[in-house]
């Protein structure tokens, strides 16, 4: 195994075992409600993330969203969520969540959050609360992927000098006007250095990308790492409105406003959460095959995210025991949805299962929606995903 990979895998371990990595979804839900078409009887199975998406299912009213993650950090992330939504009025909730900053941050959590927290998720935020009180660095700038964000932030800001743009950028009215700010201001800029961090696993492992999803992308793509990321960067800065595209703005400003923010901290959706809708969101600490199998009842609706590009490779046997346990549970006409990171993933095809006693392939088990997902896909407000994939379950 070539020397950096094998750093790159120690990395992305270590991260991952050890730290809070998403502050944020990087998925776009608006996408998922029509492909997953929710309704009042669907029991929901998603990766949880930073939990944002989550509670954006919760406000479809489904029978319960299940958030999964193997990760417990990124579970009393959306723990803490919860408890917000429970304790803290509108002004405060958006203050902490949506700025990224709430002063008083640790007062507020002993008064009115903490006993709403499950024992592990109290025990992490006992020493990290702190994080929403420092008025030298967001919410958002924290964890791993934060960390990667705040670094991009001193490139921008300091080194290439463009925070002149990106602020003409966000507050373009237009898509014209918007690729006129990137074509004059902001495409030759990104160059250089971002450039050889991209390309470098290290960087990568700290965005939450394992080399086995790089190696996806680069299977599938005929450029390297830095094109893909430049091409989506502009897709999303040049080609898609950016006025209600808050997946980059909380990164390029580090908070959200009132008016482009994720579905959970508008104020309405937050008094139906409050009066509710929040209790019908759980959160596990469990791989999605352990959780499924535990479970009791089955599945209606997947939300698988990225993670099956992580298990191509060496984990294969895994995705294997994984797509069996979903097949398992999962209830009749299930609806599943997954992104990878490369322009296609069709080796979630050629995974094999054992239906009725007979060996069949994940590709003869599943109906593929592939107009929907080829329609919904250059919409994704993220940008930086290289397929979407929709399918139910066959008779």
């Amino acid at each position: 195994m070539p020397i950096f990979d094998w750093i790159s895998r120690r990395v992305f371990h270590a991260v991952h075992r050890n730290n809070l990595v998403y502050n944020t979804c990087w998925e776009d839900p608006r996408l998922d409600r029509e492909a997953l078409r929710l309704g009042p009887t669907d029991d929901v199975l998603v990766i949880t993330s930073a939990g944002c998406n989550a509670l954006d299912y919760a406000l479809c009213a489904p029978n319960h969203v299940y958030a999964v993650d193997m990760n417990p950090r990124q579970n009393a992330l959306l723990d803490l969520k919860q408890a917000g939504i429970r304790g803290l009025d509108f002004d405060d909730f958006f203050a902490m969540f949506g700025s990224g900053r709430l002063p008083g941050a640790r007062r507020i959590y002993e008064q009115k959050l903490r006993s709403l927290l499950p024992e592990p998720s109290r025990a992490f935020w006992d020493d990290t609360i702190g994080w929403f009180d420092d008025p030298r660095c967001s919410f958002y700038f924290r964890g791993t992927s934060g960390f990667f964000a705040r670094l991009a932030k001193v490139y921008t800001d300091r080194v290439i000098k463009v925070r002149p743009a990106l602020e003409r950028l966000l507050a373009a009215e237009t898509v014209a006007e918007q690729r006129e700010i990137w074509d004059r201001h902001l495409r030759h800029r990104f160059g250089g250095l971002l450039k050889f961090l991209l390309n470098r696993n290290t960087t990568m492992a700290l965005l939450g990308v394992p080399p086995a999803q790089r190696r996806q992308i680069e299977a599938t793509y005929s450029g390297d790492l830095a094109r893909f990321v430049q091409e989506c960067v502009e897709g999303a800065l040049a080609v898609l409105p950016l006025k209600d595209n808050y997946f980059w703005r909380v990164y390029i400003d580090g908070r959200y406003t009132r008016a482009c923010c994720p579905e959970y901290l508008v104020e309405a959706n937050f008094e139906r959460l409050k009066a509710g809708l929040v209790d019908r969101v759980s959160t596990h600490t469990d791989s999605v095959q352990g959780f499924v199998e535990k479970h009791g009842r089955t599945i209606s609706r997947f939300v698988l995210l990225d993670h099956m590009d992580w298990l191509r490779d060496r984990y294969f046997p895994l995705l294997e025991s994984e797509w069996q346990a979903i097949v398992d549970r999962a209830a009749p006409h299930a609806r599943l949805i997954w992104r990878s990171g490369g322009f296609n993933s069709d080796f979630v095809k050629d995974v094999r299962v054992t239906v009725d006693g007979r060996q069949r392939t994940v590709g003869e088990v599943l109906e593929f929606e592939d107009d929907l997902a080829r329609r919904l896909h250059p919409l994704d407000r993220v940008h930086t995903y290289g397929s979407f994939t929709i399918a139910r379950l066959r008779d």
